[in-house]
């Protein structure tokens, strides 16, 4: 019996927890094999943690693609049009402030209204009212669920942006992402479950793709980092240049060896069987994700409906095509922001909302390209993709000025694909475009309704942690039944 089958059949008698991953397998068919994508027994062992697990229902969707626009664009100048700001505009009107409330406590302060800086026209057999801020995914109208009663907790970006991606203004939790992989396993055993591409460093941080108390393998693995190009959007040290590939191999049975008599002495360590889960879990990636982000595959046709070929545009485009790539391999969930590399998001007009357009421009192309290439590939059946930001922003001017303040009691986000109902408008804000009225959809309740697209019932995907049961939602969420198709 050669060596290496020797160190097989030592990890496969220590009866540790990772030398049940069926290793006999994943050595064969992936570490010697860079033609293999997947190996179906071992990363379907119930042993391996990221392996495929049952859902509670029959899903309608398999993955998600979120669009993060950092900052909080403004419903009433994109998706929800309000004639009534035309009218009034200039006007003294009372609101109830969020930040004013919040601060002082104080209700009724008097606002001076701004009318919409773009004019809005129906798109689609639908009649969608969109606003010229974004032309290309007007195109898609007909295609779009434009969710209009959103409402969230937290008024400034840290607590909102951690609620959007996490269930919690402050304490530490798992992120949606982390949460999807934990209840869904991976379809795609040599690339990370969830992957967020540019994230900001800011409000939250890695909090916003991080696992909490879930176990670290469940983690989001960052590509790049928000604010530089996407030819640096790459996953640092996945190369090594030093060694051959038969002496990395040989460097990586000696690790697994010396693994397995760490698991043997400490039986039951989650977070050691995690590092050397991520250990396996990297040295697949070495083979399978150099060429995944690779975009020079891709044909001209392809960039230019990406708006690759346009310097306003290739950052994101690069970005969004990466995410079409990621979705064809099967990972469960992935993110693309458009944010700085500083903490001061981009969507964020205090006092220069004309800002948007510049934004808008840079983002509109790559996201309609990313609906009909999916569209048109098949993959938007069981993709759903998801726009928006933390929160929205008032009707009203800050301070008397050129920009909008934070606006968490009503603003707007849409989905399309897998299992979402197309071509409509659900729910309402009040005639000013400010407070949700009409069928409200609170943030837990969209994390509740997606989850339950993806098979996953929210009350069910539990973990205990410190004595209680946790879950995205908390003890909140209804699943949104009028956005299903």
């Amino acid at each position: 019996m050669s060596l290496f089958n020797t160190r097989r059949q030592f990890l496969a008698n220590t009866s540790c927890g990772f030398g049940m991953l069926a290793l006999n397998s994943m050595l064969a068919d992936v570490a010697r094999s860079a033609e293999s994508s997947t190996s179906q027994s071992a990363f379907r062992s119930p042993n391996f943690p990221l392996a495929v697990k049952p859902t509670h229902h029959a899903p309608k969707a398999k993955r998600v693609i979120f669009l993060f626009m950092q900052g909080g664009p403004s419903q009433v100048d994109s998706f929800d049009y309000k004639p009534l700001l035309d009218k009034e505009d200039g006007k003294q009107f009372a609101f109830d402030d969020a930040r004013v409330v919040a601060n002082t406590g104080k209700k009724g302060t008097n606002q001076r209204i701004m009318k919409a800086l773009w004019k809005f026209k129906q798109h689609g057999q639908t009649g969608r009212w969109i606003s010229d801020l974004f032309p290309e995914t007007a195109r898609h109208a007909d295609d779009l669920c434009v969710v209009r009663s959103l409402h969230t907790e937290g008024v400034a970006h840290g607590p909102s942006t951690l609620f959007l991606h996490c269930g919690s203004t402050n304490t530490i939790r798992p992120s949606m992402g982390s949460w999807i992989t934990y209840g869904l396993g991976t379809e795609n055993q040599n690339l990370p479950g969830f992957v967020s591409i540019a994230p900001s460093p800011g409000n939250g941080g890695p909090r916003n793709y991080g696992n909490a108390f879930l176990p670290a393998v469940f983690q989001g693995t960052a590509v790049g980092k928000a604010g530089f190009g996407a030819d640096k959007a790459l996953i640092r040290n996945l190369a090594n240049g030093e060694y051959s590939r038969e002496e990395q191999l040989r460097q990586l049975d000696l690790l697994r060896e010396l693994n397995a008599e760490q698991l043997r002495a400490h039986p039951g360590d989650a977070e050691l069987d995690a590092i050397i889960n991520s250990y396996e879990l990297a040295w697949r990636m070495q083979t399978n994700v150099p060429d995944v982000l690779d975009l020079s595959k891709e044909s001209p046709d392809t960039l230019a409906m990406y708006g690759i070929d346009q310097p306003e545009t290739e950052a994101y485009g690069k970005q969004c095509l990466m995410a079409r790539r990621l979705c064809e391999q099967g990972v469960r969930y992935i993110q693309v922001t458009h944010g700085d590399a500083s903490a001061n998001p981009r969507w964020d007009q205090h006092s220069n909302m004309p800002k948007h357009a510049e934004h808008a421009k840079s983002v509109d192309k790559p996201i309609a390209g990313l609906l009909a290439d999916l569209k048109q590939r098949g993959l938007l059946e069981d993709t759903i993709v998801w726009w928006g930001g933390e929160f929205g922003r008032t009707p009203y001017a800050q301070a008397n000025g050129t920009g909008r303040d934070h606006n968490p009691g009503g603003f707007s986000m849409w989905l399309t694909g897998g299992g979402i109902k197309s071509g409509i408008a659900y729910g309402e804000t009040d005639e000013f475009g400010h407070a949700a009225i009409v069928d409200k959809v609170h943030m837990h309740d969209l994390h509740a309704t997606i989850l339950w697209l993806l098979g996953i019932d929210h009350e069910k995907l539990t973990y205990r942690y410190a004595g209680r049961d946790f879950r995205l939602t908390d003890v909140h969420g209804h699943v949104v039944k009028g956005i299903m198709a």
